[in-house]
């Protein structure tokens, strides 16, 4: 998988999941040195924190060409703004011109855990088009937990390896106790590493750090481009500061209203969906592993497929054998992008003749393993973020056991596994600070929701109940494949979001486009 996509695509496709898945401007446009801190202009600050919104930002050379790096201090807890600070990682790339300076335009690609620098230095401010950079400098920040920003860690490379391939749809006491032995191995991992930071990164506080990052830019209004998660982070920014938003883009958007348990069924139906049109596509071609009958033959050769992976994992050419569960993660990942449905033809082909590696190789792009045996803290910190914003969906196996009817309707294909995957946050050793909650941000300026019709990690539906959520949200539709939409190939979609970015103007609510 290439390197762009996976930055633009991967990192934001963890979403709830658990094993699985789970302006103003301000200062000068040349001024290289400091950012100007934050005017008579900018709105008070929040009593206590004067230290953190007063500091100065001294910008850097990153090592990469065209971007400039430097470090913010925030404080650990907003409880306890005298007590123990943090520092978060900060990149941008300034604005080229032609035309007048917006402002700062701030990137998420989602996670929770994705490192926002290596979306910015590997894609946003590169790879957005060329009117939206030549306005806005391009800025992003490690959140809390992630990448350069104090990050979470829990376990080795060889004990992540484990916990990757541990059986999640367990078929006896055995393998439940197994697997319920690996999550607490790992949550114990996470506290036993990073008990300081674990209870302090919610979404909450870091979208508190982005006020605090909008005002060291010198900005009066935060304007933003959030993707999967990232929506969530944006909106949950927009619900605490609604005055100060500027223009928001939430794409592919996540329902800060549901429990748990329901946004994860909700995501395995996503990827039923998401399954659903790949093997529609793929039994149109001779040479389809899954048949050429019909999608319900697709299914069945794919469960069949996992089925003999649980008995028998097959070699890989790696250390490593492809079992089920590196498996299922393999196909999940290649369905956040239909660009990669050629690749999984490739890879369940050769799944079938014995040959695990296509596989492998999706699920360690998934994982963000290095070929090393490392892994990014991606995983980490999304379970640190998810466990801590709400309370788990299953306390025990008894209420998993329960609750795989429900899931295997919404999707026969990967339905236990993503039930099983839920199970995740039942041992985490910090209390959660988060429940379900509307967000309406009144008082908000427009904020544009972006839905895609079939994407697999973040619904449909999410966007829509968004959009109607938030006071001043317009939804935005793509009907398509693959997570979010923005720079994906629609002229319609990149349109109407940099005619939004560029002149304020958003499009009306409910267009509609393919």
């Amino acid at each position: 998988m290439d390197t762009r996509r996976s930055l633009r695509i991967l990192a934001a496709a963890l979403g709830a999941a658990g094993l699985l898945v789970s302006g103003c401007t301000g200062g000068s446009p040349t001024d290289t040195s400091s950012s100007a801190p934050a005017t008579a202009s900018v709105p008070p600050v929040p009593e206590g924190l004067e230290r953190y919104y007063g500091q100065t930002l001294k910008w850097r050379d990153c090592g990469v060409e065209g971007f400039q790096c430097a470090t913010m201090k925030a404080p650990l807890d907003y409880a306890e703004p005298d007590g123990d600070e943090i520092d978060l990682a900060v990149s941008r790339k300034r604005a080229t011109g032609p035309g007048k300076r917006i402002g700062s335009l701030l990137v998420n690609p989602g996670g929770p855990g994705g490192s926002a620098i290596d979306y910015l230095q590997g894609y946003a401010a590169i790879g957005y088009p060329a009117p939206v950079r030549a306005r806005y400098d391009m800025v992003a920040v490690d959140p809390r937990g992630v990448a350069r920003s104090e990050p979470v860690e829990c376990l080795t490379g060889p004990q992540m390896d484990t916990y990757t391939q541990v059986d999640q749809t367990p078929d006896d006491a055995a393998e439940i106790t197994g697997l319920s032995s690996e999550y607490e191995r790992f949550a114990s991992g996470c506290e036993k590493r990073s008990g300081t930071i674990l209870p302090h990164v919610s979404t909450v506080e870091t979208a508190r750090d982005m006020d605090v990052l909008r005002a060291l830019l010198g900005d009066e209004k935060l304007h933003y481009v959030g993707a999967s998660y990232g929506t969530f982070l944006g909106a949950t920014y927009a619900g605490l500061f609604p005055g100060r938003v500027g223009r928001l883009v939430l794409d592919g958007a996540m329902d800060p209203s549901l429990p748990s348990v329901e946004m994860n069924r909700d995501q395995t139906a996503g990827f039923e969906t998401a399954f659903q049109s790949f093997a529609a596509d793929c039994v149109k071609k001779a040479d389809c592993p899954l048949g050429t009958t019909s999608t319900a033959d697709a299914a069945t050769r794919l469960k069949r497929l996992f089925a003999d992976l649980d008995a028998h994992p097959i070699e890989t050419g790696d250390s490593r054998r492809l079992t089920e569960s590196l498996g299922t993660t393999g196909v999940i990942a290649a369905m956040y992008d239909e660009s990669a449905w050629p690749q999984l033809r490739e890879a369940l082909a050769a799944a079938q003749d014995g040959d695990g590696s296509g596989l492998l190789s999706l699920s360690d792009s998934y994982y963000e393993r290095q070929p090393n045996g490392t892994y990014a803290n991606l995983m980490f910190a999304n379970a640190a973020v998810n466990c801590l914003d709400l309370p788990p969906a299953f306390t025990d196996a008894e209420d998993v056991e329960r609750a795989v009817p429900g899931f295997e309707k919404a999707s026969p294909v990967f339905g236990r596994a993503f039930a099983w995957a839920a199970l995740n946050c039942a041992h985490w050793p910090t209390p959660p600070t988060g429940t379900p909650h509307r967000i309406e941000a009144k008082g908000a300026a427009p904020i544009v929701v972006v839905g895609t019709t079939r994407d697999p990690a973040t619904p449909y539906k999410w966007a829509e109940s968004l959009a109607g959520q938030l006071s001043s949200g317009t939804l935005l539709t793509y009907s398509g494949d693959g997570h979010t939409a923005y720079g994906r190939g629609s002229d319609c979609i990149d349109t109407a979001i940099n005619t939004y970015l560029l002149e304020g103007t958003p499009p009306n609510d409910g267009k509609k486009c393919s």
